[in-house]
């Protein structure tokens, strides 16, 4: 009586293997997900330093899901390699903010590589490499050619120098110099040159700072004035940049923005989180945001995240 019940137990348990194989399933192993790394600014209110954050103070989600940080340090020390481009459209009328963008670039700290760069005709000039002598880069800066060489597409010149910027390691930023007027594709809502910057600075996690700043003759034209303005603060706000204007005008200093973004650039992490492996074989971009409940800390990421592929 005894083997009899035991050999039905046994069947029992059979049955239910095979019925329910999935109950004795593996559990997800960790090669479901993948590590993905990203810059956060954290400011207190207007600009002001914020209070201290830690790991358990943030919150990440992609899409609905919340996600598990691993890794969250600040910018500063050891990590605080920082390449900064400075981009400029050579159309605008730079003559009276000469030295207040010198001071900026000789403000840099010794962790900070400065790059200049003037988009001109169509062309994206060189003018200083990447370097940590900040009074040679700033020695570089020069006045505005002017009207003879607007840039057709300050966006073409965008993604030219992003691409010289994407091998550089650690941190890297742009602050773009114009008015984001795409003359090459006219006047549309959503410029595609635009579009695949933004791709491009989200694919490779660089982010991207605006200043606006008249060029040639769109002054005058209050639609497309803030259509292009508008462009500038889509592109910093899904960058996780900051986008700095005075209106629809140039504004009559550039040294208060410019003491704002020293202020973004001095309180910023590396955040790393994990989050499912997209089964998309060239990677893609995923929705993203990081919220905290702590008092007077502002809070400023990308708008998505680059997620890789099978076996990348």
């Amino acid at each position: 009586m005894l083997n009899r019940s035991r050999l039905l137990q046994g069947f029992a348990v059979l049955a239910l293997f095979l019925a329910a194989p999935s109950i004795f399933a593996e559990p997800q192993t960790s090669s479901d997900k993948v590590p993905v790394t990203t810059i956060v600014t954290v400011l207190g209110p207007n600009f002001t330093a914020p209070p201290a954050l830690g790991k358990s103070d943030v919150v990440v989600h992609t899409g609905n899901t919340r996600e598990d940080i691993i890794g969250w340090n600040v910018a500063q020390g050891e990590r605080a390699q920082l390449n900064l481009a400075i981009l400029i459209d050579d159309g605008t009328n730079l003559g009276p903010y000469l030295d207040e963008l010198r001071k900026f670039v000789n403000a840099q700290p010794k962790a900070t590589r400065v790059g200049l760069f003037y988009a001109s005709n169509g062309m994206t000039i060189p003018v200083a490499p990447f370097s940590a002598d900040h009074a040679a880069v700033a020695k570089k800066v020069r006045i505005s050619v002017g009207r003879d060489a607007i840039s057709t597409s300050i966006f073409l010149s965008l993604i030219d120098v992003m691409k010289k910027m994407q091998p550089l390691p650690g941190r890297r930023e742009i602050l773009l110099i114009g008015d984001g007027h795409d003359r090459l594709r006219g006047d549309l809502p959503e410029s595609p040159d635009l579009d695949t910057a933004m791709k491009t600075a989200l694919k490779t996690g660089i982010v991207v700072h605006t200043l606006y700043a008249s060029v040639g003759r769109l002054g005058t034209m209050s639609f497309s004035l803030t259509l292009a303005q508008g462009n500038l603060t889509h592109l910093a706000g899904d960058t996780g940049g900051q986008s700095f204007f005075q209106g629809l005008q140039t504004p009559v200093s550039f040294t208060p923005f410019l003491g704002q973004l020293d202020m973004v650039l001095h309180n910023q992490y590396f955040l790393t989180f994990t989050t499912a492996r997209t089964n998309k074989t060239k990677g893609e971009l995923r929705s993203f945001k990081v919220t905290t409940e702590q008092r007077n800390a502002n809070v400023t990421a990308p708008s998505s995240v680059f997620v890789p592929g099978p076996g990348k």
